[in-house]
């Protein structure tokens, strides 16, 4: 008989500690869902999104300039920056290893559009968020680690100069350019003149 009420009290225990996970759960599957809207919605508006990007990053920028502080996470965020342009401007296959066919490299090759190892639209989100997540960031000052940042600075360029050279190398090399414009354009084709009449002759 002793055992009947407090298996119930572990019962009404259990329906007590799961209700808020549950509210909170609930909360942020729809948080997730409206977010998710919200970036399915901003697909097709390319210079909107760049434009928003640079203001994130401007305001980013004013923010460590005035507090004189976080190099250690701008310096971090710098590196990460350059790892998803070179993943940007790199081919989705690695042409060193593909096995398949191969980027076009003449006029009359067979026309296979540039697919990219990071899309876009990633691209430009996880720049954005990175901006976001690194701005938080600056509100807490075990992330301000005193360093010296010219070299932090020197160091970032060099890099950034070794990395787009050898990009350039392998783009020269295996002779494709991860850019849409300036590329030819294929119209409606003419009608051909050696094609037999329907007038009956």
């Amino acid at each position: 008989m002793e055992n009947g009420p407090a298996t119930g009290g572990l019962a009404v225990d259990d329906l007590s500690s799961s209700a808020p996970a549950g509210v909170v759960s609930q909360w942020s599957f729809n948080v997730s869902q409206r977010y998710q809207n919200l970036l399915d919605k901003s697909v097709p508006h390319v210079l909107y999104r760049w434009i928003a990007c640079l203001a994130v990053a401007l305001i980013y920028a004013v923010r460590v300039y005035l507090v004189q502080g976080f190099h250690i996470i701008t310096y971090g965020l710098g590196i990460y920056l350059l790892n998803l342009l070179i993943a940007f401007l790199s081919p989705q296959i690695d042409p060193e290893i593909q096995d398949g066919p191969t980027l076009p490299t003449r006029e009359s090759d067979e026309f296979r559009p540039f697919v990219r190892r990071l899309l876009e639209f990633k691209f430009w989100h996880s720049i954005t968020k990175a901006f976001c997540i690194a701005f938080v960031m600056t509100f807490f000052s075990v992330f301000d680690v005193p360093v010296f940042w010219p070299i932090l600075l020197f160091y970032w360029i060099l890099l950034f100069i070794l990395t787009m050279r050898r990009q350039m190398m392998h783009m020269i090399k295996y002779k494709y350019v991860p850019f849409s414009f300036g590329k030819q354009r294929y119209g409606k084709r003419a009608p051909s003149t050696d094609s037999p009449s329907l007038s009956g002759d």
